[in-house]
């Protein structure tokens, strides 16, 4: 540990604020209005050292109390700087750190991309430490038909662009030479299905023959797809199965930036070995 973080550790804080802080934790969590013992039940505090930090609470308006129920929940200034924190925000910023230890963790080239203009479009790129020849970079625009993060983004992604792109891409991949390489809408129904059943999408040498990929979405505070965390390396060292170790690393790193934007709902748990 570094002498800053000693120095952050020894600083004398307000223990009673961070003593009260979980009855706020867990009203957030709860979602709706709570009574008072359950409230001091669910924190680990008894009711009566609750009741005396909601008082104050409620007086800074952080907490609110229903004057016919009793219940209580969170109040006006507790939103005040739920919006602000959110205002504040920053996709892509809130997720650097978290795929720059993902690469640390796997070892593999992994990438971030957003929505953009023209689709699908890379916004950072982290090498894998071995040599792999990929010849994508920042600002690289993903096909959705043939990408995993393109894949991503058409399960679990809504937009009149989305779908007037994914349209064109299926009128010109129906007339590719290969006809084994054709995706028919079909196809395209199958394989979405299927990631929003296992919560990511994959290619089995998609863009590039002999490279795999995987794909996870980033949703925000109102459960809308805003990112695409993806993770690509040799058919050699990442099998297309979707429990290895690279795909399970993307939907944790995905899910950690999820929760740091705010959304607390579930991603769907990979099930499937194949």
């Amino acid at each position: 540990m570094s002498d800053e973080e000693n120095n952050a550790d020894s600083r004398q804080g307000i223990q009673s604020i961070e003593v009260g802080v979980p009855l706020l934790r867990v009203l957030a969590d709860h979602g709706a209005p709570m009574m008072l013992r359950d409230l001091a039940k669910a924190a680990g505090m008894p009711a009566a050292k609750a009741h005396r930090y909601l008082v104050s609470f409620v007086r800074t308006g952080l907490v609110t109390q229903d004057a016919n129920s009793g219940r209580y929940d969170l109040g006006h200034f507790a939103l005040d700087l739920g919006l602000a924190s959110l205002a504040r925000l920053d996709p892509v910023r809130a997720a650097t750190p978290v795929l720059d230890a993902l690469a640390e963790e796997t070892g593999e080239t992994v990438a971030l991309a957003v929505w953009g203009n023209m689709g699908p479009t890379i916004v950072r790129w982290v090498e894998s430490r071995r040599p792999v020849t990929v010849n994508l970079r920042t600002g690289a625009v993903m096909p959705l038909l043939n990408s995993a993060i393109g894949r991503c983004y058409a399960a679990f992604f809504d937009s009149p662009q989305l779908r007037c792109q994914l349209e064109a891409e299926l009128r010109i991949n129906a007339r590719a030479d290969d006809v084994q390489a054709r995706i028919t809408r079909s196809d395209l129904d199958e394989l979405t299905a299927e990631a929003r059943g296992l919560g990511m999408a994959r290619t089995v040498g998609g863009v590039i023959p002999g490279i795999n990929a995987f794909a996870a979405p980033v949703f925000d505070h109102e459960g809308k797809m805003t990112l695409a965390v993806a993770g690509l390396g040799p058919a050699g060292l990442v099998p297309p199965h979707w429990n290895g170790v690279l795909p399970k690393a993307i939907r944790a790193a995905a899910l950690a930036v999820s929760r740091e934007l705010g959304w607390r709902g579930q991603h769907t748990s990979t099930q499937s070995s194949e």
